[in-house]
């Protein structure tokens, strides 16, 4: 029980400090950003609310992935401020950082109460975009990588991306081994095949 409400308590204190960060970094709101900030207290919501996982994964290498998926996109950030990145086609990645947002709240949405940043297990969401590929949010930090770096990049933030995309790739591996002790996992792996990128992976 004191496990699992720390991890309520420290969910709720790192998207207050996400919060902060974000309003301190944004010098002028989009759509985009308030889509964004409407997420956090979404998850505000949910780390006061949801229940408590039936399994979990608290191993050290989760833990890294889970550090590096919530630091490599602030890096990004820090480092453009450093040292300003070269300009790509910033039309297309304002698209598709709205878009990975707009993916990003419905799944949000859609997973409700069962969300969390470790690899546990509180149920299984099926529904909206679950329907279509079993991790769609992280499909949207992916597309927003590609909108963001479409809009400034250079060389490090490349790096912090695909350092992030690794990690990414962990946490998908070690969230099934969770979800696979779900009774109705292997009927919706077989009605939803993939993972990430539909008719790819």
């Amino acid at each position: 029980m004191f496990g699992r409400r720390f991890a309520d308590l420290l969910l709720f204190c790192v998207t207050v400090t996400e919060l902060v960060i974000l309003f301190l970094l944004t010098p002028t709101f989009t759509i985009t950003d308030w889509i964004y900030v409407l997420q956090h207290f979404i998850v505000l919501g949910i780390a006061l609310t949801r229940r408590g996982p039936k399994v979990w994964d608290y191993s050290i290498v989760s833990s890294i992935a889970v550090g590096i998926a919530y630091a490599y996109p602030y890096a990004q950030v820090i480092y453009l401020r450093w040292s300003p990145g070269h300009v790509a086609w910033p039309a297309a990645g304002l698209v598709l950082v709205t878009l990975a947002a707009s993916l990003s709240l419905v799944s949000l949405l859609a997973i409700g109460r069962l969300f969390g940043v470790r690899p546990a297990l509180r149920g299984l969401a099926t529904s909206g975009p679950y329907r279509f590929v079993r991790h769609p949010m992280y499909l949207s930090y992916v597309v927003a990588d590609i909108g963001y770096n479409l809009q400034e990049w250079n060389s490090v933030t490349l790096l912090l991306v695909l350092v992030g995309w690794a990690s990414l790739v962990y946490r998908i591996h070690a969230e099934e081994r969770v979800l696979s002790q779900h009774a109705e996992w292997p009927a919706y792996v077989v009605l939803v095949r993939y993972r990430l990128f539909p008719g790819l992976w």
